[in-house]
């Protein structure tokens, strides 16, 4: 029986890399809402409980039994999870006279408990709270403290349930992984046998038994995530999965061509379509970035939908869908956040089951499960590129005459990334059409030509991005080698926005 600790969200924005950091422990993990625990579920061995925007003391907090749990399984909670464990066994629980976010220092430290074993005094751990455990309950006693938070730490006496007011799980935690790995491994006993190999095994099986000789479709990206998931189905199911990659005009240049080519490398039995005309038809005048995506997705399906009737006896339809696309679509309060990215509506159009065999993993596991699979590199490690493509680098209406200056720009400095050894230290890079154009001076000439904006960022999750600090000399090159090669740019710029408050793509 796989092993799960279960992750009990209370609206946290670090909920998703808590269950990536047990991940990294090779423990199998889920994040379900506060209240939706699964009591008869025999799998569970310890339960962690996550942060929250709220106050334990609001009447709109999110509040579960977590006293049912006592005695039953360990339990660990951070920050709010903390907090709610202290308040519901007779604790005090107090606005902090001010926030108290960013580093400290643990400067008392029980090294003796289970939840501290290797926990040096004077680590640093990372806070961000507006409340504090004033008082704990009268069973429960500190295990750590900092100079501004007396209680950073406890347990209940004689129970494996412990309480951390800071962030284990973020970077800035030193010892957050120690402390993690204490709980995950040492107390809850995992067997730590959470792995690509062992995914891929038990995946193939499911699908097996799940799909038996039902056909399946898939539409194609060119992403990781797709790619995975249509050789991951290819390995189970053979000959009964058909892939369809759609070209709708704006992916990268020679992308169509350099995709098909790697997918029958593989092995996968590709239909490539080319649609970029009636796209671009579709597009013409369209210079609001929501109705490009709009109509960029209702074209996407109605192309695949057309492709994919075209293929006999269909049953199944096959997304690339993972962890974080499945639990930021639909919120605790249920609360759509954020609609799948993954050929949304086309499951209800066409009227077929859905196979999502890759929606248990984080992108990093993704990634880990391809280099299993023996996908290359390349196909591995390619940056995300959005679904609308270049339509959302060009600011302003589409013309393929556009799409062809930009393509230009964008592989000169995609492939200029990759000579220089920088293509894998940035998260994501592309080259931006501004809709702007300025004057220069080209071979004694006056010119009027357009501006081009470069981006590139470094990332561990897109939540938040920092702009890559490439090398002048590299910008230097690229910037040259655009003006000089790309007919109709004058002037390159380089985007030194962070996100917040930038987002990466400018539209």
């Amino acid at each position: 029986m796989q092993q799960k600790i279960i992750i009990l969200d209370f609206g946290s924005q670090t909920t998703q890399l808590i269950g990536r950091r047990v991940r990294e422990l090779n423990t199998y993990c889920e994040i379900v809402p506060y209240n939706k625990f699964p009591h008869d579920d025999p799998s569970v061995i310890g339960v962690i409980l996550s942060g929250s925007p709220f106050s334990v003391y609001d009447d709109k907090a999110f509040k579960t039994n977590i006293n049912a749990l006592r005695g039953k399984l360990p339990v660990l909670g951070i920050c709010y999870g903390a907090q709610l464990m202290a308040w519901e066994n007779g604790g005090n629980v107090e606005s902090a006279p001010s926030r108290e976010y960013g580093r400290a220092r643990l400067e008392q430290v029980d090294g003796s408990n289970p939840l501290l074993t290797g926990i040096e005094k004077d680590s640093q751990v990372w806070m961000s709270h507006g409340d504090t455990i004033t008082a704990l309950p009268e069973n429960f006693g500190i295990i750590a403290s900092t100079a501004e938070v007396p209680v950073a730490a406890y347990q209940a006496r004689g129970e494996k349930l412990w309480g951390v007011q800071f962030h284990p799980e973020v970077y800035h935690s030193e010892c957050g992984m120690q402390l993690l790995r204490n709980f995950v491994v040492g107390i809850c006993g995992s067997r730590c046998d959470w792995s690509a190999e062992s995914f891929i095994e038990s995946t193939v099986s499911e699908l097996r038994r799940t799909l038996g000789d039902d056909k399946v479709v898939l539409g194609l990206s060119g992403g990781v995530d797709s790619t995975v998931a249509a050789v991951l189905l290819n390995k189970a199911i053979g000959k009964n999965l058909t892939c369809i990659f759609v070209d709708h005009g704006m992916l990268r240049k020679n992308e169509f061509t350099d995709v098909m080519k790697a997918y029958e490398c593989l092995g996968l039995n590709v239909i490539g379509v080319d649609a970029s005309a009636e796209f671009f038809e579709a597009l013409a005048g369209v210079t609001d970035p929501e109705r490009k995506r709009k109509i960029i997705g209702k074209g996407f399906i109605d192309v695949f939908d057309r492709e994919a009737h075209k293929v006999t006896d269909v049953k199944w339809l096959a997304q690339g869908t993972i962890y974080p696309d499945c639990i930021e679509s639909l919120s605790i309060t249920g609360t759509v956040i954020k609609s799948h990215h993954n050929v949304g509506g086309l499951p209800e159009k066409m009227n077929l089951k859905l196979c999502e065999p890759l929606r248990l993993l984080f992108k990093d596991e993704v990634r880990a499960v391809g280099r299993a699979l023996g996908i290359p590199d390349r196909l591995i490690k390619r940056h995300p590129f959005p679904g609308p493509g270049l339509a959302v680098r060009i600011l302003g209406d589409i013309t393929p005459e556009k799409v062809a200056v930009l393509q230009e720009a964008d592989n000169i400095f995609i492939e200029g990334l990759r000579e220089w050894d920088l293509y894998d230290k940035v998260w994501q890079a592309g080259a931006i059409l501004l809709p702007v154009q300025s004057v220069g001076v080209m071979g004694d000439e006056r010119t009027y030509e357009r501006a081009v904006a470069l981006r590139a960022v470094t990332s561990t999750d897109a939540m938040t991005a920092d702009w890559a600090h490439l090398p002048y000399e590299f910008l230097a090159k690229v910037s040259n080698e655009i003006i000089n090669k790309v007919r109709g740019v004058n002037r390159v710029c380089y985007d030194i926005s962070s996100k917040p408050p930038a987002t990466i793509e400018w539209e």
